[in-house]
This record gives C-alpha cells, structure tokens and sequence, in this order.
C-alpha cells in the first residue's frame, strides 16, 4: 500500500505534463502494478468507478488505472507497431513515454471510444525540432475499428497502432467512463 502511495504521489506531484519522469525505479511501479494480487485477479475485478492516475508499463503492456494510489484495475494492452524506445516522430509507430494527463475524449473515434493522451510535449516538440522533424500527436487510449471489433482480445497479439493504446471495446468502455479528463498517465518504458 505505501509503495501505491508513493507512486500516486509521484505521478500526482510530477511537473506539469510537459515534463517526463526520471529515476523512479522500475521494480516500485512493478510493485504498484502488482499492489491487488495477481495480474489475473486484478484483470478480472470489476469494473472501476473511478481513476484519477494511470500507469502504462510497455515492456509487460500492461495499463492499470488507479484511485488515490490504490490500484483498481489492469488491463493487457496493444501499443505501436515500434514499442521500444520513446516517440520521436510521426510514423515511427512508437507510443511516447513520460508523464501526460488525459486532455479529452472522442466519443466518435472510429475506434470505437477515445481518451486523447497530451503528447507531444515540450520536451518531445523539443527533441523532433532539434531533428528536423515532425513531432506527431494524436496519441489515443482506443478500442476496435468496428470492422474488428469482433477480433476482440486477440488484437493483443500484435502491436499494430501508430503509437497510440488499444483495447477491446468493452475495455475503453470501462475506462471511458472511469477516467476524467486531466487524469495523470505515467507512460514507462
């Protein structure tokens, strides 16, 4: 419980979005991610009312959504089609890393539900700037084109956006309604 509570400390007290986080340490967020049991049981747990923090872990694909430094809920995740390392610029398939909030919602997306994620930043309009490149944005948390739809979890075999998080469309349905707009995400590597 303390180390969930540090975390949501650090996401909660972590500069404004334009900032990213460095040093915490990883096996603290595997911790913070594990805090309600095993992945299983945490997957499987109903669906939260209510999450003021998330953390995506893209090494284990894992969101989990949290509420005042409790975890409440883990979801399994597909990311871009180029997972490793952070976004550096548009079409380079990578999902950014760094602390964001939730600056909206789509409720039209064509996949489905979307929570759009305020990337780019000033540190990342920085770096593409300095390459002579185009930073990117439209970074969503998404469900399913519903051409797809149907495919389900088994979208999750894959990474196969453009950058962005994607989940089934019950999923970003839960999270949808359980996430408020200007909630933190922690995006790690």
């Amino acid at each position: 419980m303390l180390t969930g509570l540090l975390l949501y400390a650090a996401v909660q007290a972590a500069p404004a979005p334009t900032a990213t986080v460095a040093g915490l340490p990883d096996d603290t967020v595997r911790a913070v991610v594990r805090l309600a049991g095993s992945p299983r049981s945490a997957l499987d747990a109903p669906a939260p009312a209510f999450a003021d923090s998330l953390v995506l872990d893209k090494s284990e694909r894992r969101l989990a959504l949290f509420s005042h430094g409790t975890l409440v809920k883990e979801y399994i995740v597909a990311l871009g089609r180029n997972p490793v390392g952070d976004k550096l610029s548009r079409g380079d398939g990578r999902t950014p890393e760094g602390v964001f909030t939730i600056e909206g919602r789509n409720p039209q997306s064509k996949y489905h539900l979307a929570l759009r994620i305020s990337y780019p930043d000033a540190a990342h309009r920085t770096v593409a700037k300095r390459r002579g490149v185009s930073a990117g944005g439209d970074i969503m948390i998404h469900g399913l084109p519903d051409a797809f739809a149907s495919v389900g979890a088994l979208h999750r075999q894959q990474d196969w956006t453009e950058g962005c998080v994607a989940l089934t469309n019950q999923e970003i349905e839960e999270i949808y309604r359980a996430v408020p707009d200007g909630a933190r995400i922690f995006i790690k590597p």
